[in-house]
């Protein structure tokens, strides 16, 4: 047993914690494991030579940045443009070549609904790539 899986420094009781995990992930997946899975397969599709949590980590750093963002922005696209310029404060869990990727990825997301019909990786790429002009340098 690794000393990450040892609650020692945690002051929640395990049932907290259960249900904080539980909430976290109905959020990060609201359409259940059928999302999850078919998330991963296109983060896997997308970054081959990646694992899940390195691929899915900066998936939801973008996601909870986008979602917050959206919240203050008059517009769709004004939430884009800032998640898109706001991400390089995001270096050491976003590559820089790959912050358009992710918020297509994000994106795409948000437009899922129960079917959990991802575009495809290349729709993915195609996508992000119409996104660098949103990036300032």
């Amino acid at each position: 047993m690794a000393l990450g899986e040892y609650a020692i420094f945690t002051w929640k009781s395990k049932s907290a914690q259960e249900r904080e995990q539980e909430e976290y992930d109905k959020w990060a997946f609201p359409y259940g494991e059928k999302q999850r899975d078919k998330l991963q397969a296109l983060l896997l599709a997308i970054y081959p030579k990646e694992s899940v949590p390195t691929t899915l980590i900066p998936f939801l750093t973008c996601k909870e940045l986008f979602e917050g963002i959206l919240k203050k922005s008059a517009s769709r696209e004004e939430a884009i443009d800032v998640l898109i310029n706001k991400q390089k404060k995001y270096k050491q869990i976003l590559k820089k070549k790959d912050m358009t990727t992710y918020t297509a990825l994000v994106l795409a997301d948000a437009d899922v609904d129960e079917r959990c019909e991802y575009p495809s990786a290349d729709e993915i790429r195609a996508r992000a790539q119409e996104l660098e002009s949103f990036r300032r340098e």
